[in-house]
């Protein structure tokens, strides 16, 4: 049995695997269950992540990806080993090739890194491709012709944002913004403003359930419980998606700050291109309410959100594996 050729989405959130000929075979939280006392991976993936803000002491939930890059490299090697492991794509005598996505300003030390870690989780070949090309793929753009093309990846740790034409990036942005911070400004923002101390996963049920960017998008409610700064006892409150709106302010201006001056860098005839075809937005951040209206209304040009927008990437590593050889060739040549 030959080994199959596998697609990594290394996200700061989610790892999803695309393993050829049978599609996403693997969407699991980007998280790992360590026992400090004898560094013992205890559990990975979606079962570690029910461990998040609930273990004993001496058990550690950890999220070795921070901001798109590897934070911990002994864990994210652990919890791809475990991935690759248990989806059985190793021959009798051969390994995989890994094709496997980053964020487009990644230093080579970064890069070398993911390389690392897909290496030693039983690759034969690595492909380190960048993030917003794959995506763009994945969503379904034709991005090898003479045109432009422009996508806003929302991931969990970075926002990637670029221009692509003739298949490659033309333009491109990166910006350490994205879900994990938007979680982060709502748990600010209960504590701030209900002297509530509330967890990360409280935070995203908020950001999911009643969460808004634009202004007067929604208007729903939600009681969410946590424990009282002042008294130190359980406390439950009821948040309005007015209030996370305003919580998400800043963070959405920076992302769009940050699609406003790749526009500005791209060439005349190319934002042309954009203005007939439109923007795509992928990743997790694209399900944000209401985030298609703000952006379309700050930079002028249609917005659309891709089909399943978390698995464009997953998608688009698939597409290119199809196509290995050809890349492959372009590297030689």
């Amino acid at each position: 049995m030959l080994a199959r050729d596998i697609g990594i989405d290394l996200g700061t959130a989610n790892v999803l695997i695309h393993v050829k000929g049978r599609g996403i075979v693997l969407n699991e939280p980007s998280v790992v269950a360590i026992d400090k006392n004898t560094n013992k991976v205890l559990a990975v993936g979606e079962e570690a992540r029910k461990m998040v803000g609930r273990t004993p002491g001496n058990i550690v939930a950890i999220r070795p990806l921070r901001d798109g890059v590897i934070a911990d490299f002994d864990v994210t090697e652990s919890m791809l080993k475990h991935f690759v492991n248990k989806l059985n794509v190793k021959g009798f005598l051969s390994k995989p090739r890994i094709l496997i996505c980053c964020p487009t300003n990644i230093t080579s030390v970064e890069q070398k890194a993911i390389r690392e870690a897909a290496e030693k989780s039983g690759g034969k070949k690595i492909y380190l491709e960048e993030e917003p090309k794959v995506a763009a793929i994945g969503a379904g753009m034709d991005i090898f012709q003479p045109s432009g093309n422009m996508v806003v990846d929302i991931g969990g740790g970075t926002t990637d944002v670029a221009v692509l034409s003739m298949g490659d990036i033309v333009t491109s942005s990166s910006i350490k913004m994205a879900g994990d911070k938007f979680d982060f400004e709502i748990l600010n923002y209960i504590k701030r403003e209900y002297k509530l101390l509330i967890g990360e996963r409280t935070a995203e049920n908020i950001k999911i359930n009643i969460g808004t960017v634009f202004p007067g998008g929604r208007d729903e409610e939600m009681e969410i419980r946590g424990r009282d700064m002042v008294s130190g006892l359980p406390r439950t409150i009821t948040v309005r998606s007015a209030e996370v709106q305003e919580a998400l302010k800043e963070s959405i201006d920076v992302i769009v700050h940050a699609a406003k001056s790749v526009l500005e860098r791209t060439p005349p005839e190319l934002s042309a291109d954009i203005i007939d075809r439109g923007v795509i937005l992928t990743g997790g951040g694209a399900l944000l309410h209401g985030i298609e209206t703000l952006l379309m209304e700050e930079l002028k040009v249609p917005v659309l959100i891709a089909d399943n927008p978390m698995d464009c990437v997953a998608v688009g590593t698939g597409m290119m594996l199809d196509n290995i050889d050809r890349i492959e060739r372009r590297r030689i040549g």
